[in-house]
């Protein structure tokens, strides 16, 4: 083929088939996968041609005739018959839209190799001094010996034609024969293998992003993990709290039971006083009561204080965990709403798969 002279016109890809010339019934893959199919056009020879190659071995070259006729056997798959190459072709397409472009292409370049037959044979007509005649003149009928050559190319022409003839109705014949419903399973096998292969790569990118989700859930339970310790370290904290109350408890109760003390203890006083003793004897006694009563309320009002005090810190402090508890269950309700998701969208996944 001269790439000069030929240039193509129209190409595509599909899987290419021959019939089997045993069987006339049963469809032979060129190749194991999508071929290109091109329309060339010769300028010099004014031909149109269909060629495949597949490798360095020319899988289709079939010249396009105006008798010959492409079918559609399925939505994916169409065939036409060469008598020059003794075979018929089957083209199998990865969409009904790339038959469909084709067939058309086909139709358009068989058109063109008609006009161009028709537009040689007027030039071949107007180039042939035996058919430059006038409208008024009148040949006169050959003469046909019986044994003449006249009758010998009248015989051989008739033995062409008739050849023709019968290599059509064999072709015809064959294609009769031929197995649709094989044509169009070897099709769909083909189809079938390309969707099987998008299924595989869409498989692989789902365990991808499985992958991808484990991780991310890993990460989220080990964080929600350590969310619920901070949790437990609170709740103990307020335990604690909840300790110190008891000791402001035990505190009151303790400076309740001084008080009563000291109210006996003036009461003895006032016994003293009403007793016959000496006054500096019953004073005496009475400035030491004061001085140990004083010094118990001091040391009394020091704790008391001091009660008052680490209660109020405690306070706060259990205010500041209440607050961090909050915080962290509104952290925990959110990645458990987000681990409720990633778990509906491996489940999803799953099903699908």
């Amino acid at each position: 083929m001269s790439t000069t002279r030929e240039q193509p016109i129209f190409s595509t890809r599909a899987h290419v088939f021959q019939i089997d010339p045993a069987t006339k019934r049963n469809w032979i893959p060129a190749s194991k996968h999508a071929l290109t199919v091109s329309y060339f056009y010769d300028a010099t020879r004014n031909v149109y041609r269909i060629i495949s190659v597949g490798g360095t071995k020319a899988i289709i070259n079939s010249t396009i005739t105006p008798n010959m006729t492409f079918t559609k056997t399925s939505q994916k798959f169409g065939q036409w018959a060469d008598s020059r190459a003794n075979t018929v072709y089957g083209l199998g397409f990865a969409s009904e839209q790339h038959l469909s472009q084709f067939a058309e292409k086909f139709q358009e370049v068989k058109e063109a190799a008609r006009l161009a037959r028709e537009k040689s044979q007027d030039k071949t007509e107007l180039t042939n001094p035996a058919l430059n005649i006038t409208s008024h003149q009148v040949l006169p009928s050959p003469i046909i010996s019986s044994n003449g050559p006249g009758e010998d190319k009248l015989f051989r022409s008739q033995s062409a034609d008739v050849e023709i003839t019968t290599e059509k109705e064999r072709l015809k014949k064959m294609l009769s024969e031929g197995s649709v419903s094989e044509v169009q399973w070897e099709a769909e096998f083909f189809s079938l293998q390309d969707n099987n292969n998008k299924l595989v790569a869409a498989l692989h990118e789902a365990n991808a992003n499985v992958d991808q989700w484990k991780k991310q859930l890993a990460a989220y339970q080990e964080e929600t993990e350590t969310l619920r310790q901070r949790v437990a370290e609170l709740e103990s904290q307020g335990a604690h709290d909840s300790s110190s109350e008891n000791n402001k408890e035990e505190l009151s109760q303790t400076l309740e039971e001084l008080e009563l003390l000291i109210k006996a203890k003036d009461e003895e006083i006032q016994m003293l006083k009403s007793q016959k003793c000496g006054p500096w004897e019953a004073e005496a006694e009475r400035e030491e009561t004061l001085q140990k009563l004083q010094a118990r309320n001091a040391e009394l009002e020091r704790r008391l204080h001091l009660a008052e005090q680490t209660l109020a810190e405690t306070l706060a402090e259990r205010e500041k965990i209440q607050n961090e508890v909050t915080k962290v269950a509104e952290i925990m309700d959110v990645k458990i709403f987000e681990l409720s998701e990633i778990r509906q969208g491996l489940a999803k996944l799953v099903e699908s798969n």
